[in-house]
């Protein structure tokens, strides 16, 4: 074997020398020494540049953000309350004005709409979105009536603002959103937009955004305790079940939270048996727990209040430690638990108590209000589905009175964690600023302690990236920011599929790249907002995420001045310099660039171009064909020295179109490829040309464009020696490639350049194996014998030595590459399973290899990947839970009358709208049609381990053992195995799984009990010595008239769809 293995070395080795060409394109790089620089990257200097750059972008939505902030502050001073005014005495444009006039089929109907103005808008690429600069856009909650007294004063007062907006704009053209989010639900943005409303009904709410709520408040320490006693049951459970749901999506991944339910005893929901911090998954975790809520036994409140404040002042955990809170949802009690109180919380009332009375009762709810006031909280009333939203996110507003209170210190602007914007933007960070009353209560002796609102600016992160350097990091070099939660804003690997523009978008640095103890220290220095350099040793993903492999890495990192977020810079050690052409001789320009002609190509070989923004006036193409075209036609107007394009860019792709050219004339013309039976060769480079020979193969090339989004061009730079890349496994196309001879195997190797003492990998270049003729050379080369020897047949028994050619029905001879997928193989019935993981062509033999040490593996998570929804259990026609009344219930007129009826008509009134409202996820706001979602994926990749190079061992299975031979060919990713067919199928003792398959993620329970490092914001306003506690809830709900009642149930029960109803009181709920 040691014999056949130095043959295929060899093999390897020459084909590559000859067509590779590593040498000569290395001389034709010093031959043109006098056409490029060689330029250097210096870590320290390029991240302090770039953060510098992005605290500058940052800065200047800063200052429009406090014009704006100061000026509606002012406005709302000035402005005088209004008891009498009408709608039609404000205009404004209405943003779902447009959606709300067509109904369900899609036929537009009039209706009078005497306040809403008629715009015309413009397309802008900026905002991706038609835009009319001259007024800003409103819009306003599905469940809050537009006519109220309140929002109307809201309408008139906020109108004042378009002049700021207009303004900030000419001062500063490149904002995007200007957005100020009501604390009444009123957004009023700029520039006006018609409004991105969804399939079925709209549900959003400013006051739940993720920018309003950090905005809005301090971070939280929240305890959620839930009465299931067994008076708790039917509609009340369900209320609250949902209640619990809408309340922690209150939360920000600054807050911590932990939900228990109570009745003799409590106890926690879920496996959490302390306060997590609300990220998505935990939220997660909670709202599945809360579905299981079962109501028995007799209610306890101090045993749910004893184990909130014990929860509360557990200090051995990681928490907000800012806010404090206690939440309780119940149907009524009579114990008002003073001594829990006295206990725990008083004299100094560091914890808020808020109180929700769930259902329709008749309990004295006297007990439940006097809890809140006697606690700096608040008491709220949901006696149905319409009040829970709003009644779940009203307790903002008291955790804002001592930001208001605290005046100009707590004028802290505040950026986000990445999330989807909402109106169609893409991904964005936020800048945002509470916006405070300023007007005096009462007398005048007491000052206004409410929140009006927050101001928020958008910044699109493509905004950011374009700071960053792009191509002189090279291909595997990459700049990379974190916000306190270390969270990813910037980093190639950020790229979700699918977003859900109700929670942020928070991949965390150690999920965006595989972990490990450095990473950590590096997370945490800069989440600490220290600076610092450190060369690593660490494992990466290829593009393709088929493979690992083991790198050097120098990580740099500076803090981004007055903003939450830290920068690093990643950079290989080949990365240090980079080629900067200097193409001054026009004539040499123009020479160049015809070999990008295509009527050049029959004879130099087919050129791919990366698709790079070369010059502003350049129209992209995914086709680059066209591409090319685009980019000859603008060519032939500009020079490549015009001030809209990137010369850096430009110079460099034309240089490596002539050098690739030159390789072409010394070393490929002169070869006969058939002869070493290769399908094609080619070379492609950091300047972006990709150049393959004959021109032919280039309609059988399916390798990206882009050298820096090509996974063998990035491997190469990462590993010595020689890469194979079998095609990855399509059994449609298999059969048809096989039958035309296209089937390829890809053999890269990189070439490295030193000049003046300056190491470099400035293009990668290799060989395009005939999958079939090799296959046959293999078999050849692992044989006793030359091309010119006759055949020797060798049983078992015989004294000669058996070989992978003439004994392959009783060997199996295969190359596999450090993946494990197969690259070649001595069986024909193989052959069309090239690029398959070898554990589902021999699982008995992989896995024998795998614990022999030749494999190792590493396991992740794609936390952005996309699946098709699972299916639901409960596919009944109802929502869950819902009450259904009988045949006798609706002939009884005291049923009519009962708080069932009137609780069972708000419920199919809002389910005309809310379809499913108790589903634990809102998706009724969505299209209920069967489509993607994003998820969770496993995936596990294996590779070399380092123990082994050449082993023998035998596959024990009694009759059954298998002898197997294994060695690692020199200067290759290959792993050449020899070993015995399987005589029987007995021996199947387990398969190594390769492919993705989905997941629910890392065990929750466990990683919460050790949290990733964090940091909350460095302030906190949760106390204020003059707060005004005394408004604290009376909880006031609404009788309906019969008349009204039975009108609409009548309409409901003949199935009509009445028309959108004003109902003032709904804002009141």
């Amino acid at each position: 074997m040691q014999y056949w293995s130095r043959r295929l070395e060899q093999e390897i080795d020459g084909v590559m020398r000859i067509f590779g060409g590593v040498k000569q394109l290395r001389e034709i790089y010093k031959d043109n020494r006098n056409l490029f620089e060689i330029e250097e990257n210096v870590p320290q200097k390029l991240v302090e540049k770039v953060a510098g750059d992005i605290e500058s972008l940052l800065a200047k939505k800063v200052r429009a953000l406090k014009r704006l902030a100061d000026a509606a502050e002012r406005f709302q001073k000035a402005h005088r309350w209004q008891d009498n005014i009408k709608e039609e005495d404000i205009q404004y444009y209405d943003s779902k004005a447009d959606a709300e006039l067509e109904d369900p089929e899609g036929e537009e109907f009039e209706r009078e709409k005497p306040s809403t103005l008629q715009l015309d808008f413009i397309e802008d690429p900026n905002f991706k979105n038609k835009v009319n600069y001259s007024y800003t856009a409103v819009q306003i909650p599905t469940d809050i009536y537009k006519g109220s007294t309140v929002i109307l004063n809201e309408l008139n007062w906020t109108e004042s603002l378009e002049d700021v907006f207009v303004e900030n704009r000419k001062e500063d053209p490149s904002l995007l959103w200007q957005v100020f989010g009501s604390a009444t639900g009123v957004t009023r943005y700029y520039p006006a937009t018609p409004w991105r409303a969804p399939k079925k009904i709209d549900l959003y709410d400013v006051r739940r955004r993720p920018w309003y709520i950090q905005g809005a408040s301090s971070p939280k320490d929240m305890v959620i305790i839930v009465d299931v006693s067994g008076s708790v049951s039917g509609l009340t459970l369900r209320l609250m079940k949902t209640s619990v749901c809408e309340m922690l999506d209150t939360l920000s991944d600054d807050d911590y939270v932990n939900v228990a339910s109570f009745n003799e005893k409590a106890q926690p929901v879920s496996c959490f048996n302390h306060l997590v911090q609300a990220n998505v998954r935990n939220k997660k975790v909670f709202k599945e727990a809360v579905q299981n809520m079962v109501a028995k036994g007799t209610t306890g409140y101090k045993a749910g209040f004893e184990y909130a404040f014990d929860q509360l002042q557990n200090s051995n955990i990681t928490r907000a430690n800012c806010n404090k809170m206690i939440m309780m949802f119940t149907d009524g009690g009579e114990d008002r638990v003073q001594d829990v109180f006295e206990k725990y919380n008083w004299p100094n009332r560091t914890v808020r108590v808020f109180t929700f009375s769930v259902g329709q009762h008749n309990y004295d709810v006297t007990p439940l209000q006097w809890m809140a006031c006697a606690n700096k909280g608040y008491y709220f009333e949901i006696p149905s589905i319409g009040a829970i939203r709003i009644n779940t996110q009203e307790y903002l507003d008291v955790l804002g009175r001592p930001m208001v209170l605290a005046g100009n210190e707590a004028k802290q602007v505040q950026w986000t964690n990445v999330y989807e914007d909402a109106l169609g933007l893409g991904l964005v960070v936020t800048g945002t600023l509470p916006v405070f009353n300023l007007t005096q209560d009462g007398s005048g002796e007491r000052k206004n302690q409410l929140i009006l609102g927050v101001m928020g600016i958008d910044v699109a992160l493509n905004d950011i990236k374009k700071l960053t350097p792009n191509y002189t990091l090279g291909a595997n070099g990459y700049v990379f920011s974190i916000d306190l939660n270390g969270y990813v804003l910037l980093h190639p690997n950020l790229k979700p599929q699918i977003t859900n523009f109700r929670e942020p978008v928070t991949l965390d640095f150690l999920d965006a790249e595989l972990e490990d103890e450095n990473k950590e220290e590096i997370r945490k220095s800069m989440i600490d907002g220290k600076r610092g350099h450190k060369q690593i040793k660490t494992l990466i993903k290829s593009l393709d995420e088929r493979y690992i492999d083991e790198v050097i890495r120098n990580y740099t990192w500076v803090p981004i001045k007055s903003t939450n977020y830290s920068l690093g810079l990643v950079l290989p050690p080949y990365s240090t310099f980079y080629l900067q052409a200097n193409l001054s001789d026009q004539i040499l320009q123009v020479k160049y660039f015809e070999f990008l002609l295509p009527n050049s190509f029959e004879s130099e070989g087919h050129v791919f171009i990366a698709p790079r923004e070369y010059c502003k006036d350049l129209n992209a193409s995914d086709n680059n064909t066209e591409f090319l075209k685009n980019f000859i036609e603008l060519m032939e107007k500009v020079t490549p020295d015009s001030k809209q394009c990137n010369n850096f860019l430009l110079h460099n792709l034309i240089l490596d179109t002539g050098i690739t050219q030159q390789l072409v004339e010394k070393v490929w013309k002169d070869q006969d490829l058939n002869t070493y039976s290769l399908l094609a060769v080619f070379a492609a480079t950091d300047g972006g040309i990709t150049r393959v020979f004959p021109n032919k193969a280039a309609e059988d090339w399916d390798e990206n464009p882009e050298p820096f989004n090509a996974s063998f061009y990035r491997r190469s730079l990462d590993n010595q020696g020689y890469i194979f890349k079998p095609p990855y496994h399509d059994s449609l196309l298999r059969p048809l490639e096989l039958e035309n001879n296209t089937m390829g195997i890809l053999v890269s190797t990189a070439v490295e350049l030193t000049l003046g003492g300056r190491t470099l990998k400035p293009a990668v270049v290799g060989v395009k194996l005939d999958l079939e003729a090799w296959a046959e050379k293999f078999k050849v080369l692992a044989s006793n014998r030359t091309d010119r020897d006759q055949p020797q047949k060798c049983g078992p028994n015989s004294h000669c030595e058996m070989d992978c050619d003439v004994n392959n029905e009783d060997l199996l001879c295969v190359l596999i590459d450090d993946g494990g997928f197969l690259v070649l193989s001595n069986q024909y019935n193989q052959w069309d399973q090239v690029g398959k993981f070898f554990s589902e062509v021999d699982a008995n033999l992989m896995l024998a290899l795998y614990n022999n040490s030749f494999y190792t593996h590493k396991e992740s998570f794609d936390y952005q990947a996309v699946c098709t929804p699972r299916a639901q259990s409960n596919t009944g026609a109802a929502p869950r839970g819902v009450f259904i009344p009988t045949i006798a219930d609706f002939l009884n007129l005291a049923w009519w009358t009962s708080a069932a009826a009137w609780s069972l008509l708000q419920q199919l009134l809002y389910g005309l709208t809310y379809h499913s409202w108790f589903q634990a996820e809102d998706a009724a706001a969505e299209s209920s049609e069967t489509r993607e979602t994003s998820c969770i994926m496993k995936q596990t990749q294996y590779y070399f381990s380092t123990t082994n190079a050449s082993y023998n061992s035998i596959i024990d299975c009694g009759n059954c053992s298998r002898l197997f031979h294994a060695q690692r060919l020199a200067n290759t990713n290959l792993l050449f195995v020899v070993a015995e067919k399987p005589l029987c199928s007995q021996c199947e003792s387990g398969k190594l799984l390769q492919a993705e398959r989905r997941s629910d993620g890392p065990e929750q329970c466990e990683l919460v009990q050790k949290p990733r490092y964090r940091k909350g914001p460095h302030i906190c306003f949760d106390y204020n010595a003059t707060e005004d506690t005394s408004d604290c809830g009376g909880g006031a709900s609404f009788r309906a008239s019969l008349g009204i009642l039975v009108s609409l149930q009548l309409l409901l029960l003949l199935g009509l769809s009445p028309l959108p109803l004003p109902l003032p009181w709904l804002h009141h709920l």
